[in-house]
């Protein structure tokens, strides 16, 4: 079986997914768990660190399409950070860019979360 595993850490009101390992069919209930944990909970801002992951399937991308509407209906995002290039190019190969904001680094991607908590529009 694959070695995965999601880390968990809160910086104010955003939550980090930190991925690490292999994403696939076998692994992706773990993540499922772990948004459905977060949806629970009423914690709607999330970023996926994925500095740690080396592989993703479609299963795994399944699960961020899965939950994002949810997340967004409740005025909440997931926003994607720390992609390697291999990893990227499968994103921006099935269009992902246009639907997740992807950042370079996870201090960028929480920061667009706490700027708009501050400067409500």
């Amino acid at each position: 079986m694959s070695e995965f595993s999601v880390g968990i850490r809160q910086q104010d009101t955003v939550s980090i997914l930190e991925l690490k390992g292999y994403l696939d069919a076998h692994t992706a209930p773990e993540l499922e768990k772990a948004f459905q944990k977060h949806l629970n909970e009423a914690r709607y801002n999330i970023v996926v660190n994925f500095s740690d992951l080396s592989y993703i399937s479609s299963a795994g991308l399944g699960v961020l399409m899965q939950f994002i509407e949810d997340v967004r209906k409740n005025d909440g995002d997931i926003k994607l950070s720390n992609m390697s290039t291999r990893v990227y190019n499968v994103f921006d190969l099935l269009g992902f860019p246009m639907l997740y904001e992807i950042f370079k680094d996870e201090e960028e991607a929480v920061g667009k979360f706490l700027n708009k908590s501050e400067n409500p529009s």
